[in-house]
């Protein structure tokens, strides 16, 4: 994971599996989450793929889910507790936006992996999408509604368009 989306990665993951929670116990929160933390790192290095937008996120702040709590209906969840909302300070809308198309939509996922063969990202690390792209029947199982296309297509529909842009053939990946 690139140092600098780390908060934004994290956050915006949580963000994803606390609105969309896993069904079971144990072993299909981390199931959840892995897939959540997947398409949320594509999404987020898909958005920011050079280390400057990395450090200029990390400077400006990527924004809060605060209007993805109002779509979701969890605005004021955590206004009371300090330690509750900061952490939401760090959710991207619009990476929350990619990653839930790219989570209710494998061939588009696919896509997504495909576009970061050549990303700097990939230059420093090994990144594995399987859970992403080819979940298996205890993966979808665990992630029902984090995988559900009618409960994520008010967030996903927010960024689509963007995201079809940036796939593009011939697209450079810079912000």
């Amino acid at each position: 994971m690139h140092a600098d989306l780390s908060p934004v990665i994290a956050a915006t993951a949580q963000w994803l599996t606390c609105a969309y929670p896993p069904g079971g116990g144990a072993l299909d929160a981390a199931l959840c989450e892995a897939q959540a933390r997947q398409a949320v790192t594509v999404a987020a290095w898909l958005r920011y793929p050079t280390p400057m937008d990395a450090a200029l996120v990390g400077v400006a702040g990527p924004g809060g889910s605060d209007r993805l709590d109002w779509i979701t209906g969890a605005q004021g969840a955590a206004a009371d507790d300090a330690d509750g909302y900061a952490w939401r300070t760090w959710v991207d809308e619009v990476v929350a936006s990619w990653a839930a198309c790219l989570l209710t939509d494998p061939v588009l996922a696919g896509q997504a992996v495909s576009a970061l063969a050549d990303s700097s990202h990939l230059s420093s690390a090994r990144a594995e999408f399987r859970r992403l792209v080819a979940p298996d029947d205890r993966d979808r199982r665990a992630a029902a509604l984090l995988r559900h296309p009618d409960l994520l297509a008010p967030i996903a529909e927010l960024h689509h368009a963007d995201l079809l842009d940036r796939l593009q053939p011939g697209q450079a990946l810079s912000a």
